[in-house]
């Protein structure tokens, strides 16, 4: 039986993290859940799956847990050092998805005490990258992808390694903007933007999706998963999101590889690699497709994915810079304080105000996403 530890288990990615769990009870044990303040579901995944420890953001929302919760045995801790006893809690396999930066640590966490890690957390390799992988390489721990994407590459990469691998090509569905008019972006509203045509998803992603920096952040994601230049990395829009992503090889074949846009498929293949179980999910039916169709990316009107592709260029503290900026970009206009074309303007005017400099600790990755957020709170 492998034990588990979900982190950010109330959301999209820990809600089908435990679906999955549930269609195998024999084969998991849940350890430690680790949520933010969704304590209605919190309490109900506590009750049925009964974790040793449990986290939660706040000492008050702590408090309340462990009134709801009476009795039980589990252990309800909070904040940042409760994160961490959640990402260390004696887990075979911790599966990250927490949003955003908050991810980074309990991320490192884990992967510092021997631990493998299934990463939905991309802002963990996009900030930290050459930290991450180093510490994973030293104690010899795996890092699993849970992003359909990343699922899709290392699955086709499987057997091969990348020596023969001429690129690696990541496909986008074109968000729910694929078809609209630059000149029309401006008056999108956060609600339009959240109507995601193929895939269910956090608030935070779904923007991300809607401006293809999702895309971007995947491709510096690959990046460090692979170890290919970003310059190897492409991107292709593929509005069925039935292909998740595919590897280009030096003698021209193309491997691909196709699945319903369900995100309990590689979510089940990294809580059972090297294994592969049946599963829940519908099986895709290749006679019922109508086709399957590619588009260039309209890189003007998504400039999003070119300064991703930049900051990973520039190395050092630029992917923090992006990742910390998106974030409070992406907060500014879901709650309508900037224009939805405003976003990817924001995130050059940090690029372009903060000095590149290198980053030796998670430390000093952490003091320039603070550095970030301070001068963006200034204007």
């Amino acid at each position: 039986m492998r034990r588990l530890a979900v982190l950010g288990s109330t959301g999209s990615i820990g809600t089908s993290t435990l679906e999955v769990v549930e269609g195998s009870p024999e084969r998991f044990q849940v350890v430690a859940l680790a949520a933010r303040a969704s304590l209605d579901r919190l309490e109900a995944q506590v009750r049925r799956h009964g974790p040793r420890l449990v986290s939660v953001e706040s000492e008050a929302g702590a408090r309340e847990l462990r009134r709801r919760l009476g009795r039980t045995a589990t252990e309800v801790v909070w904040g940042t050092a409760g994160l961490l006893q959640a990402a260390d809690a004696g887990a075979d396999l911790v599966v990250s998805a927490i949003v955003g930066a908050d991810g980074l640590l309990p991320t490192m966490r884990a992967v510092t005490a021997g631990t493998d890690v299934a990463l939905a957390n991309k802002e963990s390799l996009v900030m930290a990258g050459h930290l991450l992988t180093a510490e994973a390489r030293a104690r010899g721990t795996r890092i699993l992808p849970v992003d359909s994407e990343h699922s899709a590459i290392f699955q086709c990469l499987a057997g091969n390694g990348t020596g023969g691998v001429r690129r690696i090509v990541l496909t986008a569905s074109g968000g729910p903007f694929r078809t609209r008019p630059r000149s029309a972006l401006a008056s999108v509203t956060p609600e339009e933007a959240l109507q995601h045509p193929n895939w269910s998803m956090g608030k935070k992603i779904t923007i991300d999706s809607a401006t293809l920096m999702n895309k971007g952040l995947e491709v510096i994601e690959a990046h460090w998963l692979f170890g290919l230049p970003v310059d190897r990395v492409d991107v292709i829009v593929h509005p069925q999101s039935i292909i998740h992503s595919l590897v280009e090889y030096v003698d021209g074949s193309i491997l691909a590889q196709l699945g319903v846009p369900d995100m309990r498929i590689p979510i089940q293949y990294a809580l059972t690699h090297p294994e592969r179980r049946p599963t829940m999910v519908p099986r895709l039916t290749l006679e019922a497709l109508a086709g399957l169709t590619f588009e260039a990316v309209d890189r003007a009107k998504f400039p999003c994915l070119d300064l991703a592709y930049e900051a990973a260029r520039a190395g050092g503290s630029s992917p923090t810079v992006l990742n910390a900026a998106n974030e409070v970009a992406v907060h500014r206009f879901l709650n309508r304080r900037i224009g939805f074309d405003e976003i990817p303007t924001l995130i050059r005017k940090a690029l372009d105000a903060h000095p590149r400099r290198a980053v030796g600790s998670v430390e000093e990755v952490l003091e320039v996403d603070r550095e970030v957020r301070r001068r963006l709170d200034e204007h």
